[in-house]
């Protein structure tokens, strides 16, 4: 049990409270003012700081491409087929890599790690949070997304083996022929399900279409690597084709088209824009993306896409966000409710809430400024950093 007494606490979704929070059993289960703290509780004195709840990042590769180890480390992408949305990165995540520590020491506890962009399926996502030896223990939803790729990525994987796709035709045609089969697959599984007759046989099992039946079902979103406007216009055609969820991960030219994406309504990650202009489709990379798409009413997240930026830094691209005239309190959202919600996670992490996870941050000023420092970080009712 610990007792957090006398701090600023951000709880995003209830404003600003100057007060405590009691936490057990992994859980936030009394936030207030001048709350009294029980017997033998440990009590963490966070007068004249800010709490803050855990910050989340919804588009990274921690523990796929693990830190200063090369290929030994690279599980990100199986570049052997463009067509493999049944990988899920719980089987290739190394929890024991340095950069989960740098994850929680900087603020970040919970993540969501995808599969590269290699490929068009490129596999399914899960969100974990950041401390912790088991990769099992640390899952907070398992699958969270499935992972699709536009664009350059998919084109220079397989053109340079003059294998398909090597055009964005075949990108889309690829994708419409397996969502079509997985189609045809949960068709003959629904039948097979609902009727008694002995001689209707149960489909053969395939790995692959079973995968997708979360995404046909509407529970979970394709997550679409897309820099280029045209790339977020064939996501979102094909999504509508099918019926599908959609979250649009990068956005870099998303403030080219601000109305169209308010239109359709679709959750937005973007980023990473601390980083270089490293190939064409990037070529109108601006730090004013977030800004622009957030002022214009869309729910923006904020992502690293780790390792391209150390995910510890996460605040602070959304503090250069602000800078480029996205409003402070939505560059908060973009890494706390956001994401949560695009994950489908909200009713765990987030916010400051009673019955939520106990993962919070005490800083010793605004996380968004360079300078500022994590003092303490509580994953799951356990502090895993303080700082000495």
């Amino acid at each position: 049990m610990i007792f957090i007494k006398n701090g600023k606490i951000n709880t995003i979704t209830n404003g600003i409270i100057h007060g405590d929070i009691l936490i057990d059993e992994g859980k936030i289960i009394e936030i207030g003012e001048d709350l009294i703290a029980p017997l033998d509780v440990e009590v963490i004195d966070a007068s004249n700081k800010l709490v803050f709840p855990g910050f989340i990042d919804a588009h990274t590769h921690l523990g796929l491409w693990e830190d200063g180890i090369g290929f030994e480390g690279a599980d990100g992408n199986e570049e052997t087929d463009p067509i493999t949305p049944q990988l899920n990165p719980i089987d290739g995540i190394n929890p024991m890599d340095r950069t989960f520590k740098e994850a929680f020491e900087g603020g970040i506890t919970s993540v969501c790690t995808t599969p590269g962009s290699a490929n068009v399926m490129g596999g399914q996502c899960i969100a974990i949070k950041t401390c912790g030896k088991r990769i099992d223990k640390m899952v907070i939803k398992n699958p969270v997304a499935s992972k699709i790729a536009f664009g350059e990525n998919p084109k220079s994987c397989y053109g340079q083996d003059d294998k398909s796709p090597q055009t964005r035709m075949a990108i889309a045609a690829l994708l419409r022929e397996n969502l079509k089969k997985a189609e045809e697959y949960l068709e003959d599984i629904d039948m097979y399900e609902s009727h008694d007759d002995e001689d209707c046989e149960k489909p053969e099992y395939d790995i692959k279409m079973e995968s997708l039946i979360p995404v046909l079902r509407r529970e979970i979103p394709f997550k679409a690597h897309a820099h280029r406007a045209d790339d977020m216009f064939t996501a979102i055609r094909i999504a509508k084709e099918f019926n599908l969820k959609l979250t649009l991960d990068h956005c870099t030219e998303g403030h080219l088209i601000v109305d169209e994406l308010v239109e359709e309504g679709f959750p937005v990650i973007v980023g990473p824009s601390l980083s270089e202009r490293s190939k064409f489709e990037l070529r109108n990379l601006t730090f004013n993306t977030a800004g622009i798409l957030s002022n214009a009413g869309l729910d923006v997240c904020i992502m690293t896409d780790h390792p391209v930026i150390p995910v510890q830094y996460l605040p602070i691209c959304a503090g250069i966000a602000v800078k480029h005239g996205m409003k402070e309190e939505k560059a908060i959202e973009s890494i706390t409710i956001n994401p949560a919600k695009t994950l489908g996670i909200e009713d765990r992490v987030g916010s400051i809430e009673v019955g939520k996870d106990a993962d919070l941050v005490i800083w010793d000023n605004s996380p968004l400024e360079i300078q500022s420092n994590v003092l303490y970080t509580i994953i799951n009712g356990k502090v895993v950093y303080e700082k000495k």
